[in-house]
């Protein structure tokens, strides 16, 4: 779908280098009212220069510039046609391509370290005081700016943290502003996007669903478009607004996979029946994927059968249904960037079911009304057009469901005892009102028998770990520190109430080097 009006007129660029940052910067720079667009750093010149864009951003990244195959952008990027603003690596590469000097350092700058500004009348750091605290992570360093640039910041320890031309359109600094640890990193970016590069920060997510569904009707015309709906927040929010522009036209379709939490399917189909009024054709296929999973233990092998089951399971009911010349799907932001081709220097992160998910053969043109969004921006929109919060606060839950938290073979026993450990452990959290304040929680089912004794019988059964995490855009993630005594009674619960399970264990490993689910 093409990007919905509003957008492309007023854009900054982000290219990425690599930074696991990146995509904070782009969050901030949109909380402060400009659309940005993350290219990844080997996208043409001429795509770049085409798109007309307010301003540059380059990202840091793990690379050194001293490498031959290290990731680059041209050098006409930074003749001053467009501001450029070059973070860490960023600024280490800019220094390079203009004719500056980078060094390999002595040792490294990470974490919280004072900067002073040595030239305070430099439009990024205008209005800020003299020192600041700021958010460093590199080793390599620029010995000498560019000829024609004069330093505008320094470290402590002498190192140049910031460098400008004489018009000031070319800004490179050493640490990120768009971390939190970084002291006045907004007041810089908003240095960067008002003063420098003249945005007028009046990009809203209101103006964007009039654009976003104008922009659907256009695409779409008379046609008729399918949806295959999960109970998540992105596809949820799809099809309400495309329900918005096309009417009943839109043809949903809910797969009961009977890999679903306790309920979920009934809980689900009631909202999206009753509460958004979308059309919603039922789908029960629990049996053929139970079947699917017979005897694999393998994760990755688990989530291709799935997969592939789905893509048969969709496939034969909107045969059934007919008339489709679309297939809208809630792909966001981040899975296009994750999920993209990728320049040197760069790997592709992980496929997503709504990228890569695609059947070869596919006579349906897609529609993705939400791909240049994220997730926090999803669910705001989802909250303008109603959509309900016991789905937009919905915990984040793997497309392949239950069977990548049932570790080990999946079967209809262990997957109930599952579902009931889960759903007692999600109760006491509600309970002592903490859901809303965790990224995720959940339960996981080990293939580990241990022995117990219930009453005075000796008992032989499997363990259920318990998992929830604190985390922004679950790039990172901290184990949550819940209360004891919510852990006890969801213990003592779990082992008195769920057949099959006399273990309860917690998870308190961290993101790194541990990732939120098990599989």
């Amino acid at each position: 779908m093409k990007p919905a009006p509003g957008m492309e007129d007023e854009k900054v660029v982000i290219i990425d280098c690599g930074s696991q940052y990146t995509q904070l910067i782009a969050r901030r720079i949109r909380e402060l009212g400009v659309y940005s667009e993350i290219l990844p750093w080997d996208t043409p010149e001429e795509k770049i220069i085409s798109g007309k864009p307010k301003g540059i951003i380059i990202s840091g990244g793990p690379g050194t510039v001293l490498d031959p195959e290290a990731p680059s952008v041209s050098r006409k990027l930074l003749d001053g046609i467009f501001p450029v603003l070059g973070i860490c690596y960023g600024m280490q590469l800019a220094g390079y391509l203009l004719g500056g000097s980078v060094k390999k350092g002595d040792f490294a700058e990470y974490g919280k370290v004072m900067v002073s500004v040595e030239k305070p009348d430099t439009p990024l750091f205008d209005g800020l005081p003299g020192e600041l605290t700021v958010w460093m992570s590199h080793w390599d360093y620029v010995e000498t700016p560019p000829p024609g640039f004069h330093v505008t910041a320094r470290s402590r320890s002498g190192l140049i943290a910031g460098f400008s031309d004489e018009s000031g359109r070319i800004q490179a600094i050493q640490f990120h502003p768009e971390v939190s640890h970084t002291a006045f990193g907004v007041e810089i970016l908003k240095n960067f996007l008002f003063g420098i590069c003249g945005c007028s920060g009046t990009w809203n997510l209101s103006d964007w669903i009039d654009a976003a569904i104008g922009a659907i009707r256009e695409e779409v015309g008379d046609d008729r478009v399918v949806c295959g709906l999960s109970g998540g927040v992105d596809s949820t929010v799809s099809a309400v607004l495309t329900q918005k522009a096309i009417g009943d036209r839109l043809d949903c379709i809910f797969v009961d996979t009977g890999l679903l939490r306790q309920n979920e399917a009934t809980e689900v189909l009631e909202t999206y029946r009753k509460n958004l009024k979308l059309k919603v054709h039922f789908v029960d296929a629990s049996d053929v994927f139970l079947e699917a999973l017979s005897g694999v233990v393998d994760p990755e092998t688990k989530r291709k059968a799935i997969g592939e089951t789905f893509i048969r399971v969709f496939e034969k009911k909107a045969e059934e249904i007919g008339g489709a010349k679309w297939l809208l799907q809630g792909t966001v932001y981040p899975d296009v960037i994750e999920s993209g081709k990728r320049g040197k220097g760069a790997a592709v992160i992980k496929s997503h079911h709504n990228v890569g998910g695609l059947p070869e053969e596919m006579d349906l043109k897609v529609l993705e009304p939400l791909r240049d969004l994220f997730k926090d921006e999803v669910r705001k929109i989802g909250k303008m057009l109603g959509v309900p919060e016991s789905i937009l606060k919905r915990h984040p839950f793997p497309g392949p469901g239950l069977a990548v938290r049932c570790l080990g073979e999946v079967t209809r026993e262990r997957l109930e005892t599952l579902r009931r450990a889960d759903a007692i452990f999600i109760d006491e959290i509600r309970k002592a009102g903490l859901y809303d304040s965790l990224w995720q929680a959940f339960c996981v089912l080990l293939p580990v028998r241990t022995v117990g004794v219930m009453g005075d019988i000796r008992t032989y059964a499997e363990v259920v770990g318990l998992r929830a995490v604190e985390s922004i855009d679950a790039m990172t993630a901290d184990w949550a520190k819940l209360p004891a005594d919510l852990l006890d009674t969801a213990a003592r619960r779990i082992c008195n109430e769920v057949a099959g399970a006399n273990r309860v264990v917690y998870d308190v490993t961290a993101k790194p080097p541990s990732t939120i689910e098990w599989e």
